[in-house]
């Protein structure tokens, strides 16, 4: 007989791991598209300045960024395992797009800064 979610107790790991990953893995796609949409301004509003600076290299560079954006959304994963076992499950269930919302903001305020100190001042 197998164990579904809705049988096992709550906070043990199966039930945990399940949840999280049903709740940040969709919202990963929207956490791309806001960083994605970062980069697309910043490219359409300063296309001519940063037309020299599209190369493969710098193609390269911006698939590493991503993969080390992505890495650090995995860092949800370590909130949700200590409050989804805590005594205030049931309120970080209800609470959690904050930590989505304030993750996402951060995100998009880094590749702004990364953008406008690392790669914008050496375009063009």
């Amino acid at each position: 007989m197998s164990v579904t979610p809705s049988t096992r107790l709550p906070g043990t790991p199966g039930t945990w791991l399940h949840d999280a990953l049903r709740y940040w893995e969709p919202r990963r796609i929207a956490y791309n598209l806001v960083l994605a949409g970062v980069v697309a301004a910043w490219l359409v509003f300063t296309w001519p300045r940063f037309r020299s600076a599209v190369t493969w290299p710098s193609l390269m560079a911006l698939l590493a960024l991503a993969a080390l954006a992505n890495a650090c959304y995995c860092a949800a994963y370590v909130v949700e395992a200590a409050l989804q076992r805590s005594s205030s499950r049931e309120l970080w269930l209800r609470s959690r797009w904050i930590l989505w919302l304030s993750g996402a903001l951060f995100a998009a305020v880094l590749a702004c800064y990364w953008i406008a100190d690392e790669i914008y001042p050496h375009a063009g």
